[in-house]
């Protein structure tokens, strides 16, 4: 053990559905999201965790949350537990206040779309690999010459299916629209293309260039009636889990970015000779610690602050 809170336990709760980070409880009415220190690449959860990640990713998805309500609204209840109704916190005890605190959140339930929105200002990862084959990324296509790392003309949507298991697939725009209701892609699309520009934004404050990033959207469920009601960002915003952020002072064009996301463990695995498919290695400590490290210093540039990493 190294400290992290791989697996939440709240033997109070019904058992709880565990994603590659979050642990879902279902309370009925609500949803309880906790953040553990579990850390994935290329579909894969890693071992050891990285202590103190789930509070940093739960603490900054809140702040962005509030940040882009002007935008979308969100699905978040409470943030803290303290805020958490009275009956939930008698029925985690003690112990189970301290193990959420800082990395639970309570939020309305939602019908999810099944579609990750994704937007791009600058070429990395898939988009770049698409690119490379095709001179485009998701059906849109790109001016020649470009290289790893550019800026492209204009942000660009490109959505990804939703994976119970395995890879997400990036799909055209098209082919989302065809499985969507009429005019609901759109939407998406413009709400995502605005989240980005906000969120872009307010990174470049702090010395950042969000590359990337992807977001889940979706309708809110009446918890009395079941009935569908508005549009929803919900899951996570802006992490560095869930978006690329680089240091805009020594970006350049052709180069391996400065990272404050995953990039430098999947950097990691892939100089490991890990063949992306068998039991991925072990991280070792420089990496676990490296890790913290660039989501801490994500923090502390978009929030000007510092996380709480406090047990």
């Amino acid at each position: 053990m190294n400290g992290a809170l791989v697996h939440s336990h709240l033997p109070s709760l019904p058992p709880p559905v565990r994603g590659k980070v979050r642990d879902v409880y279902d309370l009925g009415s609500r949803l309880l999201l906790v953040a553990t220190d579990r850390i994935s690449a290329y579909d894969h959860i890693l071992a050891p965790g990285i202590p103190g990640k789930g509070r940093v990713l739960h603490q900054l998805s809140s702040f962005w949350f509030e940040e882009l309500v002007e935008v979308l609204p969100h699905h978040l209840v409470a943030t803290q537990v303290a805020d958490f109704p009275a009956d939930l916190r008698t029925l985690l005890g003690a112990a189970g206040r301290r193990q959420l605190e800082g990395r639970a959140a309570l939020v309305k339930k939602a019908r999810v779309v099944p579609f990750e929105c994704v937007a791009r200002g600058y070429l990395a990862g898939s988009g770049f690999r698409e690119y490379q084959a095709g001179g485009q990324v998701c059906g849109v296509p790109l001016p020649a010459g470009l290289v790893r790392a550019s800026r492209l003309p204009a942000p660009i949507f490109t959505p990804a299916t939703k994976a119970a298991e395995g890879h997400d697939e990036n799909v055209s725009f098209a082919t989302m629209a065809e499985r969507l209701p009429a005019g609901l892609a759109e939407r998406l699309r413009d709400l995502t293309l605005a989240l980005y520009a906000r969120g872009a934004e307010r990174a470049a404050r702090g010395g950042l260039i969000l590359a990337d990033t992807k977001f889940e959207l979706g309708f809110e469920i009446d918890p009395v009636t079941g009935q569908e009601g508005p549009l929803l960002l919900v899951d996570e915003a802006l992490t560095p889990d869930s978006s690329r952020y680089w240091e805009a002072a020594s970006w350049t064009p052709g180069h391996e970015p400065i990272s404050f996301d995953k990039q430098f463990v999947r950097n990691w695995l892939d100089a490991s000779g890990w063949d992306h498919e068998s039991p991925p290695p072990e991280l070792p400590h420089e990496v676990v610690a490296g890790t913290l490290e660039r989501y801490v210093e994500a923090f502390r540039r978009i929030t000007g602050r510092e996380p709480d990493l406090a047990d």
